[in-house]
């Protein structure tokens, strides 16, 4: 399950979710630019909300998806590790591509740190949501990938 999805050839679309059971975050990046930018974050009142995301795979058809799974600071699994992992299990099945896993650790604190930092130098107006937070998070755990694709 864990294809390491590596870049390389043509230059491919991936779309990346920072799992949550009350909200996912999505984000897009392509494998040329090695860029990744937040898209949205996706409402799970009280299911995930699959028509959403067979819209977003839809509309982008990414050649990988890459799945941000939580993990303690000393490595252990927390409670939303299990759930993640299903989560990528059924994204898996059901487009038939690639799911490449990627420790999100403190990607919520940078994302949270990095929206604080453009609202203090008027990048960003609008006071900050959890919503922004999800997305952005996604947007670390893709370019986390882009980094090292191969370390899932």
């Amino acid at each position: 399950m864990e294809d390491t999805g590596a870049p390389s050839g043509a230059p491919q679309i991936i779309l990346a979710f920072d799992y949550g059971t009350r909200r996912i975050g999505v984000a897009s990046g392509d494998t040329l630019t090695r860029t990744a930018r937040a898209l949205t974050t996706l409402r799970c009142a009280p299911d995930v909300p699959w028509r959403d995301i067979d819209r977003l795979v839809a509309d982008y058809r990414p050649a990988q998806l890459v799945v941000g799974v939580p993990y303690n600071m000393d490595g252990t699994a927390t409670l939303l590790t299990k759930a993640s992992r299903r989560f990528a299990h059924e994204v898996k099945k059901r487009y038939a591509l690639p799911v490449a896993l990627v420790d999100e650790r403190l990607s919520s604190r940078e994302a949270t740190d990095q929206l604080r930092d453009a609202r203090s130098k008027g990048l960003k107006r609008r006071r900050t949501t959890r919503e922004d937070v999800d997305m952005v998070a996604a947007r670390i755990v893709l370019e986390r990938w882009f980094d090292d694709p191969a370390a899932t």
